[in-house]
């Protein structure tokens, strides 16, 4: 193996040996397991507020607790947590074997889904696994993020199979995760006695820039989502009858909207939604951008692929792979994911509509405050609405970003002695445009912990949207990473 940037040549972990047991541990039981999650449909509470009658989350909770239990991993102990009205949690930990070892690894995984949602290829479904030739586990969750539970554990059982000394573990696997956990933070605080000093937190939620080598997240963008509401009648009139006298609820819309994007270039107006870009995240992203090149653009299902151009120079608006990791990552943005108010088009006569509502959702910078956005975007839609029209915006929720601490040497080694020993590549440096609450709840309580925050979201993947997919290949050699570094923590 070739030396590293940092000096370091050879693993703690016998890295064949590990990849055998891995590999082994994923083909002949994890995919199974994981094969039968995809079938449960647990989506989390905020897609699902029946989740408590259904069952759902809890026989995946308890499946999964199960696994984990019989895997014998020497010194574990599980308890799955449940306080009233909150969804479950597991909880386990695993005493240190490594003398002097003061410090804490904290493991983080979630098992809620998100819903279905339309467009699955033929053959293919939400709740329909499918195991491909080429190593692609299909449907929903397994990626995002039942894998999770599976490959931490996986992890603890090398190092106990190696005689690998490790510090003390905890994990924390959660049930609404894509609600925004709104369940963590109270289970966070119940349990920081038992947490100890948290030095290394282990997150398996998040992405991965390419299958080709070990990637870190360094920061992740924070979030704000409401309902935009316009009324103009109580309900609905004659087209031919009203229009010119009467405005419509969608163009008055239009026009609030108008004070919160540019259209024109999808930039988000209020100054408070924006912040400035550290150098170190512009630096890590010309590098990173160098690394991909093509394939950042390649990633995502274009509609069009104009001829005499490219989906990168035409459909995006963004005109270098710098620009396009830092717009992602950095940049504040609107999306609309969903409506109300407006007919489905076979019903659609010749009526001006009473109401137009929208759901907005908004990423935003990670070190921009997900509250302090919140009120100003509620400000500014509210403020003196056209026509005297009745403009409500009804926020939901709203969480901050985060941005990684800075790294300690033994991090920086263990990443890059790991990506070497699984990948024979070097580690890679990555933002993601997603949210994980955890990470900026953790980080305010322990703020010079090292964040391993990693997963296998990578090309393609496409979690919440159809046709979602686990990379299993990727996930095996993330697992035998994961217990490199946990083997490397002081």
């Amino acid at each position: 193996m070739s030396s590293s940037s940092t000096g370091a040549t050879q693993p703690l972990l016998d890295a064949a040996a590990a990849k055998q047991q891995i590999d082994a541990k994923w083909d002949d039981d994890i995919v199974h397991r994981l094969t039968e999650y995809i079938r449960i449909p647990a989506k989390s509470p905020a897609f699902d507020p029946d989740w408590a009658k259904h069952g759902y989350i809890e026989q995946v909770v308890t499946n999964a607790a199960a696994w984990v239990e019989a895997q014998k991993v020497p010194g574990l102990k599980l308890e799955i947590v449940q306080a009233e009205g909150r969804t479950p949690l597991i909880f386990f930990e695993v005493a240190s074997t490594k003398p002097g070892a003061t410090k804490t690894a904290l493991m983080y995984g979630h098992l809620d889904k998100q819903p279905e949602f339309t467009g699955w290829h033929e053959g293919l479904g939400p709740w329909t696994p499918k195991y491909d030739a080429d190593g692609k586990l299909w449907g929903r969750g397994a990626a995002d993020d039942g894998y999770a539970v599976y490959a931490a554990t996986t992890a603890l059982l090398e190092l106990s199979r190696q005689k690998m000394p490790h510090p003390r573990i905890v994990g924390i696997i959660e049930a609404c995760e894509e609600s925004g956990s709104p369940d963590l933070l109270p289970y966070i605080d119940m349990l920081r006695p038992r947490l100890g000093d948290v030095g290394l937190v282990v997150c398996l939620d998040s992405g991965a820039g390419s299958y080709d080598q070990l990637w870190l997240t360094t920061n992740l963008r924070g979030m704000a989502s409401g309902t935009l509401r316009v009324e103009v009648l109580t309900q609905g009139v004659h087209s031919g009858d009203a229009s010119g006298m009467v405005p419509g609820s969608f163009r008055i819309l239009r026009r609030v909207l108008d004070r919160l994007e540019d259209s024109a270039t999808g930039r988000l107006l209020p100054a408070v939604l924006h912040c400035d870009i550290p150098a170190e995240r512009r630096a890590q992203a010309e590098v990173t951008a160098k690394a991909l090149g093509d394939a950042l653009f390649d990633a995502y299902p274009w509609a069009h692929y104009p001829q005499g151009g490219n989906e990168q120079t035409v459909l995006s608006p963004c005109t270098s792979g710098t620009e396009a990791l830092l717009a992602r990552t950095w940049q504040p943005t609107l999306t609309i994911t969903g409506a109300e108010g407006l007919p489905a088009l076979k019903d659609a006569g010749n009526v001006l509509r009473p109401y137009t509502s929208l759901k907005l959702s908004l990423r935003l910078p990670p070190l921009v405050d997900g509250a302090v956005a919140m009120r100003e975007v509620k400000r500014v839609l509210e403020a003196d609405p056209p026509y005297q029209a009745k403009v409500t915006f009804d926020c939901h929720d709203s969480a901050t970003g985060w941005n990684a601490p800075a790294m300690q040497p033994w991090f920086t080694e263990a990443l890059e002695v790991a990506s070497q020993a699984f990948f024979n590549a070097p580690c890679g440096y990555i933002g993601q445009g997603g949210t994980i609450p955890l990470m900026g709840q953790l980080s305010e309580g322990f703020p010079t912990s090292q964040m391993m925050v990693c997963g296998v979201l990578g090309p393609g993947s496409n979690a919440h949207g159809p046709n979602e997919f686990l990379h299993v290949p990727y996930a095996k050699k993330l697992t035998a990473c994961v217990a490199e570094v946990i083997a490397r923590m002081p």
